[in-house]
């Protein structure tokens, strides 16, 4: 029988309870000291590894302390520090674009509003929310890759693009919920229910799962 979303919201709550305690320290896996280093590590991590990421600019935060850092340095210098990144000639054009415009718009410093950090260049939603989460403490669903694919197997939505699944999961999280959720499941899709082999026998969520009800 197909729930209705009142029993959707209840079961989406159980999840992050139970998530929330299997994964108390569940964070975001870029390493950063402050928004400006999530915000460009972020950019960075589309379609890339975070392990990536990190080894790249552990040592490049040194050097590029803020926006006009990243601004003033040569296109091709900065692309051939990237070069490891996966499509680091567009990231290069992308997080010289996005400092670009913190510089005029917010004077260096990264806005904590949803409208703020989408009017940046080549910042969306997901990339917004994580600084949101993570910098900030402000409410969000970030639609990571486990999140979505988490999401669909759990039946809280059948959606398929970020923005559409968060707007999902906004109609049924509650906001004083939305953030463990994005970290637990995130962290969850991490440890156990993976893409190709998820180990169902050891989830704690599996009495609430339809793939397994």
């Amino acid at each position: 029988m197909k729930e209705n979303i009142e029993q959707t919201k209840k079961r989406a709550s159980k999840i992050v309870d139970i998530l929330s305690k299997e994964y108390p320290d569940a964070r975001v896996h870029l390493d950063f000291e402050n928004p400006f280093q999530l915000l460009i590590s972020t950019i960075l991590a589309a379609q890339c590894t975070d392990v990536k990421v990190n080894k790249v600019m552990g040592e490049l935060y040194k050097k590029y302390k803020g926006p006009a850092d990243i601004v003033n340095q040569n296109p091709g210098t900065l692309q051939q520090e990237l070069g490891e990144i996966t499509f680091f000639r567009q990231k290069t054009k992308a997080i010289q674009n996005c400092c670009r415009s913190l510089i005029e718009k917010f004077g260096g410093k990264v806005p904590g509003t949803m409208k703020e950090l989408t009017s940046l260049a080549g910042v969306g939603r997901k990339t917004a929310n994580v600084i949101l989460v993570n910098c900030f403490n402000i409410p969000a669903i970030i639609t990571d890759t486990h999140v979505i694919r988490l999401s669909q197997r759990m039946g809280l939505s059948q959606s398929e693009t970020g923005d559409k699944v968060e707007s999902d999961l906004l109609k049924i999280i509650p906001e004083n919920k939305q953030i463990a959720y994005s970290l637990s499941v995130s962290e969850h899709g991490r440890v156990l229910c993976k893409a190709r082999k998820p180990k169902c026998d050891e989830c704690v969520i599996s009495e609430l799962c339809p793939k397994l009800i």
